[in-house]
C-alpha cells in the first residue's frame, strides 16, 4: 500500500482510514485506487478491528478523478502511472475502480466515512460505499460523471439507489449538479451532519467498538444480504454502460469543452 496516498492507524480496536494526498484534495490517481483497495483488503483481516474509520486529510474528503487521469479518457495525454481504475482481479465482481468503493462492504466491521469539503464523481461514490456517512453542512457533493460525458461506475448507481428514490437518484445522476451536505441530509444521502464530521464519526466509532464485536459483525452482515443483493449484475452493466463511453465523440467532447472553459458541441449520433 501506498502510504502517501493512504494511511491506517488502529487504536482501540478503531481503524483511522486517511486518503493523504491533501494537496490534491485527495484526487483519486492509480496509486490512489491501488492504495484504497490494499486498505480495505487489509482491514478484512486485520486483528483486533471492531470499526473503522475513512476521512480525507487537507480540505476535501475526496474530489474525484485528477485531472491527469480525466485528461487520458479524452486522449489528451498519457496514462497515469499506478493502478488501472478498469483492471479486473479474478474472483472479484468488481474492477479496481469499483473495489475502492465496494471493499469498503467487504470489510466485516462497520465503516464510517467523515466527509467535508468536497466529494465529488468517484469521491461520493467512495463515500456512499461506506456504511455511515457524517457530512459537513458545507461539504460540495455531486454524481459528476455525465458532466464527463461518463456514466457513475464505481457501485455508485447502486449505492444511490439504496438511499434515496429514483426520481431523486436519476436527478442528480443526469443533471450531475452540485449540492451541499444539507440536501444530502435531506435526500438521505448523509446519515448525520456535523461541523467536525472526523471528531463525530469518532465517537461513534468509540461507542460501536464498545459492543459486541460478534454481534455488530452479524449485524452487518445480515443488513448487506438484504441491501446488496444483484450487486455483480449491477456492477457488470455499469461497466459495461462506461465501456461503451469512453472514447467516443461526444465523451472526448464533454472533457475537451469542460478543459477549454466553452460549451460543448455533441451530436446526436454520438
Amino acid at each position: 500500500m501506498s502510504e502517501e496516498r493512504v494511511s491506517i492507524t488502529i487504536t482501540d480496536g478503531i481503524a483511522d482510514v486517511r486518503m493523504t494526498r491533501a494537496d490534491k484534495r485527495n484526487a483519486l490517481d492509480g496509486a490512489m485506487f491501488e492504495a484504497l483497495a490494499a486498505a480495505g483488503e487489509r482491514l478484512k483481516t486485520e486483528p483486533g478491528v471492531r470499526v473503522a474509520v475513512l476521512s480525507g486529510e487537507g480540505s476535501s474528503f475526496c474530489a474525484g478523478l485528477d485531472f491527469a487521469t480525466m485528461s487520458a479518457l479524452a486522449g489528451g495525454g498519457d496514462r497515469p502511472e499506478g493502478g488501472n481504475p478498469g483492471a479486473m482481479k479474478e474472483g472479484r465482481i468488481t474492477h479496481l475502480g469499483q473495489q475502492v468503493c465496494w471493499v469498503w462492504q467487504e470489510v466485516p466491521v462497520p465503516v464510517i466515512a467523515a466527509v467535508h469539503g468536497h466529494a465529488i464523481g468517484g469521491g461520493i461514490q467512495v463515500a456512499l460505499g461506506a456504511d455511515i456517512r457524517i457530512v459537513h453542512p458545507d461539504t460540495q457533493m455531486s454524481v459528476r460523471e455525465i458532466h464527463w460525458g461518463l456514466v457513475p461506475d464505481m457501485t455508485g448507481t447502486m449505492m444511490l439507489s439504496q438511499l434515496v428514490r429514483a426520481d431523486v437518484a436519476k436527478e442528480l445522476v443526469l443533471t450531475a449538479r452540485m449540492f451541499d451536505g444539507r440536501e444530502a441530509f435531506a435526500l438521505g444521502i448523509a446519515t448525520k451532519l456535523s461541523e467536525s464530521p472526523y471528531d463525530d464519526a469518532m465517537a461513534m466509532a468509540r461507542e460501536i467498538a464498545g459492543r459486541s464485536p460478534d454481534a455488530v459483525r452479524a449485524g452487518k452482515a445480515l443488513l448487506n444480504g438484504l441491501f446488496n443483493e444483484g450487486a455483480a449484475q449491477q456492477f457488470a452493466a455499469e461497466r459495461q454502460a462506461i465501456g461503451s463511453l469512453i472514447g467516443r465523440a461526444n465523451q472526448k467532447e464533454a472533457v475537451m469543452a469542460n478543459f477549454e472553459k466553452r460549451a460543448p458541441n455533441f451530436s446526436d449520433a454520438g
